[in-house]
């Protein structure tokens, strides 16, 4: 058996069901077994970062790895901002990347790089393999450290001469590292804060998402305490009939305000709250600076036990679950589309179980006061700050859940580094309805001028911010690309045309004018 033939009976023995494909001439030998080997879906992206973004999206609603297939080290230094997002989301993907035959490295051919270099900075585990009796074995090492913890990110070389010669085998993974069990002491002292005033609990991972996401509704209802989510989340699960966790805010300013009364923080599954960036004459620390803080809880341990044990601990099994959030009672917008407006078209527009890709930017930040009363669904937000992580994570979460509808909430400039993905969801026929809010500017990148106190920009500084000379024409890309699509104005517009294109099922883009 060939390395690729093995490689790939390693993925499919191993759970793999996905293969986000952009391959180039080293890698047609694996190409040649995803046709031959059955039990592999394989979905191409017209660009390495379409493909990296999806197998993130993927994971964060299958909670199982895809594979990813890249050409070389220009390939996946394509594809790296939205590993970065994936590694900050605790994604677990597995990159197979294609090197050069071994023999040929030597000569320094115009692709030769340093494979390696590249991925480690966004990966856990990086391996070459040296020979074809190594690569099955090499592969279900990959798998296993893709589902270790929270989910890992594995890379795996794989030199053409590998994957072409014979004496391979296919191998069984052995089984991930775990998440980790909290200490009962440390439980007890989460316990003992809890019982202070003004305590915060502040939550991420999937203490963010059911069931876990009861529970700390019932600890808050002991104990009083106030629940809150990290601004940046993977897959926040929000809705009517749910726990509300108002987000962390973006802006310094407004973190700072409304964190200042809490003198106690419990970390569970999050981390101390920052600002995004550092600005002159500002905290880069959101918390009170006399706030005694607790983490309790990483990401990699085991947040559904631990708040089973603080429900026990603070003897709030029976405890009425605190912040739930309401049904909204809104019904057709009218008039202007600002980000009230869209909120409440958003709001009534959701259905039961969607998913809401967020990359809306500066348009989305009022989005969650309103949307927190929609039907029950998921909220995900990009991990890394990346842009271009929107679409491509709508690709991978469509794919992991083709039977519930997909809202892609996108910025006119952020969708631009990956508008390649709308022609996958064509080609996939893929339930997801993209809206581009198109301020025709980069509108986030105008308030952190500002914000780091630049000065007043000239007409370079914001010819440089802009997206105009010329407009881009979404509704023209999408039809390009073959979706349907089409301009709204005003808010009735936008409600008529998002209810139908949910219904539809189909793959459709909406470019909301501002």
């Amino acid at each position: 058996m060939i390395g690729a033939d093995a490689l790939t009976h390693s993925l499919i023995e191993n759970g793999v069901e996905l293969c986000i494909t952009n391959p180039g001439t080293s890698e047609m030998h694996f190409v040649s077994a995803l046709d031959r080997i059955r039990g592999l879906r394989c979905v191409l992206g017209l660009f390495e970062g379409v493909v990296t973004g999806a197998a993130d999206g993927y994971y964060r609603l299958k909670g199982k790895p895809a594979a990813t297939l890249l050409h070389l080290g220009p390939g996946l230094g394509n594809g790296i901002a939205n590993l970065h997002n994936a590694r900050k989301a605790r994604s677990g993907i597995v990159n197979v990347v294609g090197e050069h035959a071994l023999h040929h490295i030597a000569h320094d051919a115009p692709l030769t790089s340093d494979i390696e270099g590249i991925a480690r900075p966004v990966s856990h585990w990086v391996r070459t393999s040296k020979n074809a009796g190594e690569v099955g074995a090499d592969g279900a090492e990959a798998i296993r450290v893709s589902r270790s913890k929270a989910g890992q990110i594995a890379t795996l070389i794989l030199p053409a001469d590998t994957a072409w010669s014979e004496g391979a085998v296919p191998a069984r993974s052995a089984e991930p590292e775990p998440r980790t069990r909290v200490e009962a002491a440390r439980i007890e002292a989460a316990a003992a804060m809890l019982r202070e005033p003004n305590c915060l609990v502040l939550l991420g991972g999937v203490a963010v998402r059911e069931p876990a996401l009861a529970l700390a509704g019932k600890v808050a209802g002991k104990t009083g305490c106030t629940l809150m989510a990290e601004f940046n989340n993977a897959r926040l699960e929000r809705g009517a009939g749910r726990v509300d966790l108002p987000r962390v805010p973006y802006v310094v300013e407004q973190a700072i305000k409304l964190l200042a009364p809490y003198r106690h923080v419990i970390l569970i599954g999050a981390k101390t709250p920052v600002a995004f960036f550092g600005y002159p004459d500002k905290p880069s620390v959101l918390l009170n600076p006399q706030a005694q803080v607790l983490e309790l809880a990483t990401v990699d341990d085991d947040l559904l036990a631990v708040l089973q044990d603080l429900v026990q601990a603070c003897k709030a099994s029976q405890a009425p679950l605190a912040q739930v959030a309401e049904r909204s009672a809104l019904g057709q917008a009218y008039g202007a589309l600002n980000p009230e407006s869209i909120a409440q078209v958003l709001s009534v527009c959701i259905p039961e179980q969607g998913i809401v890709i967020d990359e809306a930017v500066t348009t989305g930040r009022q989005f969650s006061a309103t949307t927190r009363g929609a039907l029950p669904h998921c909220w995900l937000n990009s991990m890394g700050g990346s842009i271009g992580f929107g679409m491509p994570n709508a690709i991978g979460a469509a794919i992991a859940c083709p039977d519930r509808a997909v809202i892609c909430l996108e910025g006119d400039g952020s969708a631009m580094y990956t508008e390649q993905s709308l022609w996958t969801m064509a080609r996939e026929q893929l339930a997801i309805t993209v809206v581009i809010f198109a301020n025709r500017s980069y509108a986030i990148l105008r308030g952190e001028f500002n914000a780091v106190g630049a000065g007043l920009p000239g007409q370079r500084a914001i010819d440089m911010l802009s997206l105009d000379r010329p407009v881009l024409d979404w509704v023209s890309i999408a039809q390009g690309h073959g979706l349907k699509a089409e301009r709204v104005s005003e808010a009735e517009a936008f409600q008529k045309a998002l209810t139908r294109a949910v219904a539809s099922k189909e793959p459709s883009l909406i470019e909301v004018l501002l």
